[in-house]
């Protein structure tokens, strides 16, 4: 036992990173450890200084799922899921693109919690599972919700119900990972990504995440409809002048995410 917080936060240009911090326990999260994510996440989500946000975890592991009690907990298992639910809904609706940089294992609500994230950059020795089955369990954190719609129904229920480890090479060729990165690489790799990401336009990469989100199940006509309202609002910011005029200019823009339509006055009553 180190002492130090469960969770540790650091902020640089924009981008903040979330470190699960139980090395001694390859970050499996406990009560306090969910606690203070989903306080992080809550927080992170109301910081407009936010722009792009990262979670990996310390040591040689990224998560190795939920810590399971030596002791029986006397919680009734609805309540004790309260949080775990609260943090999923958190993480996947964050209004800012979000990365999980995986540099060991990431097991049950471990992996889930990186495939909630937006990108997942892992290094060759990075391994996953879907291990709830090896635990008497069903998949939680919205693993039986985002695995049909990243590898299809057949190849969800391979690794839902096998509760097979796959390497981040399989996980890479099924869309589970976005890149593969060598160990001596992956935080710079992660910071190019993530400088990028926080470069953007923030509203109009939170509407395309939202989009992108809540559009693969909804029809063409829901889609296009949503893709009208989300544009509404990215020309209500000062971004979408401000990209026409970096191009005209020949130079990178600087997005703000500013408002821009010009406000009520009492003249104009």
């Amino acid at each position: 036992m180190t002492g130090e917080p469960v969770l540790l936060t650091c902020d640089s240009g924009g981008v903040r990173t979330l470190v699960l911090n139980r090395p001694h326990r390859r970050n499996a999260l406990d009560a306090e450890l969910w606690e203070a994510l989903r306080s992080a996440l809550v927080d992170a989500g109301a910081d407009r200084s936010v722009r792009a946000l990262v979670l990996t975890g310390a040591g040689d592991a990224f998560c190795s799922g939920a810590d399971l009690p030596k002791r029986p907990s006397t919680a009734h298992p609805l309540h004790r899921m309260r949080t775990l639910t609260e943090v999923t809904l958190l993480l996947h609706e964050l209004p800012m693109p979000t990365v999980a940089k995986v540099t060991g294992v990431a097991v049950g609500a471990g992996w889930n919690l990186a495939l909630g994230c937006d990108l997942v950059i892992a290094v060759p020795e990075a391994r996953f599972s879907q291990i709830f089955a090896r635990r008497g369990l069903s998949p939680d954190c919205g693993g039986t919700w985002i695995l049909p719609r990243l590898v299809g129904l057949q190849q969800a229920k391979r690794l839902a119900l096998l509760a097979e480890t796959i390497d981040a090479w399989e996980a890479r060729s099924q869309g589970l990972v976005t890149w593969v990165v060598a160990a001596a690489e992956v935080d710079a790799f992660t910071d190019d990504v993530t400088a990028r990401l926080a470069a953007g336009p923030p509203v109009a990469l939170g509407q395309t995440k939202a989009l992108l989100n809540e559009n693969t199940d909804r029809t063409l006509r829901e889609a296009l409809a949503g893709e009208a309202r989300a544009q509404a609002v990215n020309f209500a910011t000062a971004d979408a002048p401000e990209a026409y005029a970096a191009f005209a200019e020949k130079r990178e823009a600087r997005f703000t995410g500013r408002w821009a339509v010009p406000t009520r006055t009492e003249d104009d009553a």
